[in-house]
């Protein structure tokens, strides 16, 4: 999810080795790249500290253990472990406002992301009421194939496959830092509320020294180099708690666009969304 680049991917594989090492926990840090399906991942019996996306985290039965919570560094997070979705748009593009791209293409990442589906399917609930839009007309024109991780719809928007795409606020400045290439040719046009970000989790809940090890990797000055690359302040113990509003929300959304055309063409990865 937040291995944007090499460079970024190598730095996620020191931090995780140095915190494990400093556990009793053994454990292999493995790879697991784009495209290979993240609920692969997540189906694994054998997680110690997997990122999830917070929505199926909440949707799991039963979910695993909560491990820690990234608190991004950049000041408009606020020191507290939260993001939103920024909505992109190609920087020579027309568009100028959500609004803007209504009648255009969006790229979504997966189903049951909630920063790259779930929160722009709330927000264009909003959308609509407040009249945004014809209610009898679906906001955009087609939803493309999923594109599965912030860079893929990063890349989406930037190759023209896509108008518009939600992408995870944080992903999106660790693009912006390792990938300027591809970041700098688009730019922001809006973003969703904000919602308790991706925690990492694991399938066992016995791993208390692991906990302590990313809550307090921000104290540890041999740590400090790492997370500063990877734009990070520290890492928060997180609450399961705050993410039942995510579940909520996105049964709301869903029925909601069950009962309103949000594009003319769905893509069939979707479809189960909207039926």
């Amino acid at each position: 999810m937040y291995s944007v680049s090499p460079e970024a991917g190598a730095h996620w594989r020191q931090l995780l080795t140095a915190v494990i090492a400093r556990t009793p926990h053994p454990m292999t840090v493995i790879e697991h790249a784009s495209p290979r399906p993240l609920e692969e991942l997540w189906a694994r019996t054998d997680q110690g500290a997997v990122f999830m996306c917070g929505l199926p985290y909440s949707l799991a039965r039963p979910p695993p253990a909560l491990i820690a919570a990234p608190v991004p560094s950049p000041a408009e997070f606020g020191d507290q472990p939260r993001y939103w979705s920024d909505f992109v748009v190609r920087a020579d593009s027309r568009f100028h406002s959500i609004a803007d791209t209504f009648g255009g293409r969006i790229a979504f990442t997966v189903p049951e992301s909630q920063s790259g589906c779930a929160a722009a399917l709330t927000y264009f609930m909003t959308a609509v009421v407040d009249g945004g839009s014809d209610r009898g007309a679906p906001l955009f024109a087609e939803i493309v194939a999923p594109t599965i991780t912030p860079l893929g719809a990063l890349n989406a928007v930037v190759l023209g496959a896509a108008d518009v795409a939600p992408l995870d606020a944080y992903a999106l400045r660790l693009l912006q830092k390792f990938r300027p290439d591809l970041a700098s040719q688009v730019r922001i046009v809006g973003k969703t509320a904000a919602t308790p970000i991706p925690p990492l989790v694991a399938s066992r809940p016995d791993l208390g020294a692991l906990r302590d090890g990313f809550v307090h990797a921000g104290d540890d000055p041999a740590l400090r180099p790492l997370l500063d690359a990877l734009l990070l302040q520290r890492f928060a113990p997180p609450q399961a708690v705050a993410y039942d509003g995510l579940r909520v929300a996105f049964e709301a959304s869903r029925q909601y666009w069950r009962a309103h055309r949000l594009a003319e063409v769905t893509h069939p990865a979707f479809a189960t969304n909207f039926r």
